[in-house]
């Protein structure tokens, strides 16, 4: 994997938590706002917007960049839509990165050919 593509994924990494975190804070402030009086829907419906555009942007570089297969890009879309999703995006993500360091220290040493 070279450094731009790594990157890509970092920052995809980088923006999927907070992406989550947002979506589930919007759902209580939702609630809040037809059981109480306080009412941070806008502010919260700003926040998650800003970063939901933000992983649409880095997921399709990342895309672009790793050259996922259909269904692997798919998945990531689909897990940003979900309320809990970016939290399963940053673990796979995460798991994906670690393997990728794996095979190119394993070519550099030659232990494989791939």
């Amino acid at each position: 994997m070279d450094i731009k593509t790594a990157g890509a994924l970092r920052r995809l990494r980088l923006v999927s938590t907070p992406e989550a975190v947002s979506f589930l804070l919007l759902l209580v402030c939702s609630v809040l706002k037809r059981t109480t009086d306080f009412n941070a829907v806008p502010v919260m419906g700003a926040v998650h917007g800003m970063l939901f555009v933000l992983y649409l942007v880095f997921w399709a570089d990342a895309w672009n960049r790793a050259k996922w297969p259909l269904g692997t890009a798919a998945l990531y879309l689909v897990l940003s839509i979900l309320p809990t999703g970016g939290f399963f995006a940053d673990r796979r993500l995460k798991r994906e990165a670690e393997d990728a360091v794996i095979a190119s220290r394993a070519r550099k040493e030659g232990v494989v050919n791939a």
